[in-house]
């Protein structure tokens, strides 16, 4: 029994020298290429250096701290076998301190040495106050004091408290506006380190190799805290032209990683997203009063607020904020402030930020300010490091790199535009820009050009004068597919003059898309009732109720505009409700919704009235609301 366990002991410790006599090996890589998604982003990275002949494991160091481990793929080129590929933290590769934040640091260093030189100069001041007060008492116990020396006293006196007291007052300020500048030079200093981590991950390959030699590796992988949201400038000079689109992109990026001089797609997938087929279950239809339904809730056109800490209620810069079921959102300034042109059906916003819990709000208000918790289980979940030689499920070392990535294209002349190529693929639309491009890791906004086109529109009005007195421009591009658009807050820019912001309905299902380009004063719209219409009388058993209404339109442009006018009548959805229509004014009626529309051109100057009426008709005992 005992040489058994003698020969376990040999066995056991020589299968550990082995091990450790693995070599590791760093190589040096680089970000070529990025391509962004609505949430999230895909790295590709190329790695190059020598391997010695056995056995050795390839590290790739300083990647982000936010790579998703299933989704890395390896290619090798060289004379080797890949083993394994993981991914581990390195909390040893501390990042240094950005020499921004160094001298920031610095700065406040510099304003509070001055803060103690202020401080020490008011205890001065005060001391030499109190010496002026216990030397109040003129001349001694055993005269008095002329008029002459009681004057000359006093008038020292109120001098030197004068300089005493303007001196201190603007110390005192001074010190006030030191401690705001602190304030502000320590929130962009947080700013800075909580999207500088600390840790950073590498990718750990085994590899094979007969003899030693060079080697190379092409990595790609998944990141979070990056992507992007599409924005509009939606330009026209009048109705006689055609309207200009410029279509752009605000990345977003806290990788923790500095992205130098890589080329950039933008694409219009998002992989957080699940791919599984949803499944219509049984639909179980009861009475009304066994029914909950939910209430509609008040529509906003706009949101706007602030996100904060719970813990010290400081704001949170880069913060990103979406419209929950929308490509709609932005990121939050210094002052970790935002804003955002709501669609019509939204309902929710959702905040999030590196190290907190991700918080989605209804919007009830106009003014919504959000408060994040800090994610401690998100926090020590990234302290978790892999095992050392875990293969990948679901991946296969040696996966091709995308060919679009070994693509070189000459950079265009300085002066010329961003050069751009679309590019469909079978399940998402990608747009491809050819100059690189280089986006540190800190959370500010970066805006991308993408695409400028000059599109073709036809300019209308609509005129909805129950709900809104004014005109609204409305432009409709035919054909819009081939744009490749997504939704999206626009920039509303006519006659050279910015009017506002929009949305961007590309989600529409029709083939002309609708681009609000917001309202227009220059056509007055008046909706009267009409009195001599508006009757109320009683006929046997039932009331009938008689409704008029008369719209006046006036043209005040200098050339003549197309006005789409809608209003309406009631519908009735109960058999005892009778609705009858008995003016238009050669407006359409749709029975099923009860809208009235009007469509007419008017002339520069020109003055139109249309009016309609109708008639309702239901049992006295119960009561209908017309106004």
């Amino acid at each position: 029994m005992k040489p058994v366990f003698i020969l376990f002991i040999c066995l056991f410790f020589s299968g550990t020298i082995n091990a450790q006599e693995i070599k590791e090996t760093p190589f040096t890589s680089s970000i070529q290429e990025v391509i962004l998604f609505l949430s999230g982003a895909q790295i590709f990275e190329k790695a190059q250096g020598n391997i010695p002949a056995g056995e050795s494991l390839i590290l790739i160091k300083g990647l982000s701290p936010y790579v998703d481990e299933k989704s890395i793929q390896a290619k090798g080129i060289g004379n080797f076998t890949i083993q394994a590929v993981n991914k581990r933290l390195d909390f040893l590769s501390e990042k240094e301190v950005n020499e921004k934040v160094k001298a920031l640091e610095d700065k406040i260093q510099e304003i509070q040495s001055n803060q103690t030189k202020e401080t020490t100069r008011l205890e001065i001041l005060a001391e030499k106050a109190s010496l002026l007060d216990a030397n109040k008492k003129l001349g001694g116990t055993q005269g008095g004091t002329n008029v002459a020396e009681l004057k000359q006293a006093m008038d020292f006196y109120e001098a030197e408290l004068t300089k005493i007291s303007t001196e201190r007052a603007q110390i005192n300020t001074s010190i006030q506006k030191e401690n705001d500048e602190i304030i502000r030079l320590e929130n962009q200093i947080r700013a800075m380190l909580e999207s500088e981590n600390k840790s950073t991950s590498e990718i750990r390959i085994r590899v094979k190799a007969p003899a030693a030699g060079q080697a190379s590796f092409e990595l790609n992988y998944l990141v979070a805290n990056a992507g992007w949201y599409p924005k509009y400038d939606v330009r026209v000079k009048n109705v006689s032209y055609p309207l200009s689109l410029n279509y752009k992109a605000e990345v977003y990026q806290n990788t923790g990683v500095d992205w130098k001089n890589v080329k950039l797609r933008f694409s219009n997938a998002n992989p957080n997203q699940s791919g599984q087929a949803p499944q219509l279950e049984k639909w179980e239809l009861n009475y009304a009063r066994l029914t909950t339904f939910n209430p509609r809730t008040q529509v906003f056109g706009s949101v706007a607020g602030r996100v904060t800490s719970s813990m010290d209620g400081t704001p949170i810069p880069g913060a990103s904020v979406l419209v929950v079921g929308t490509t709609i959102g932005t990121v939050t300034d210094t002052n970790g402030n935002y804003s955002l042109t709501l669609p019509n059906d939204a309902s929710q916003i959702l905040a999030s930020f590196i190290g907190y819990q991700s918080r989605s709000v209804p919007i009830n208000s106009a003014q919504l300010n959000i408060i994040l918790n800090e994610d401690t289980y998100a926090l020590n979940e990234i302290m978790v490091v892999a095992d050392e030689f875990e293969t990948l499920q679901g991946r296969v070392a040696g996966v091709q790199v995308d060919s679009r990535a070994k693509k070189s294209m000459a950079p265009p002349p300085v002066a010329a535009p961003l050069q751009t190529e679309v590019i469909e693929n079978q399940t998402t639309v990608e747009i491809e820009v050819s100059e690189p491009y280089s986006i540190k890791s800190n959370g500010e906004k970066t805006l991308v050009d993408l695409k400028a086109y000059e599109v073709p529109a036809i300019y209308r009005y609509s005129v909805i004068p129950k709900l809104d007195s004014d005109a609204f421009l409305i432009a409709e591009i035919a054909d819009w597919s081939k744009y490749s658009l997504l939704e999206g807050e626009s920039n509303l820019y006519f006659e050279d003059g910015f009017v506002g912001r929009s949305i961007l309905n590309a989600s529409a299902l029709e083939d002309t898309l609708l681009v609000s380009m917001g309202r227009d004063q220059s056509i007055a719209i008046l909706r009267e009732k009409i009195e001599e219409y508006s009757k109320k009388r009683t006929i046997g058993s039932n009331v009938t109720e008689n409704r008029g209404y008369e719209i006046s339109l006036r043209n005040n442009k200098s050339q003549p505009v197309i006005l789409k006018v809608e209003d309406q009548i009631p519908v009735s959805v109960n058999s005892s409700i009778a609705v009858t229509t008995s003016e238009l004014s050669g407006g359409k009626l749709d029975p099923q919704t009860g809208i009235i529309t009007w469509e007419l051109t008017l002339a520069p100057g020109a003055q139109q009235k249309l009016s309609f009426q109708y008639e309702v008709k239901y049992p006295k005992s119960e009561r209908v609301i017309l106004d």
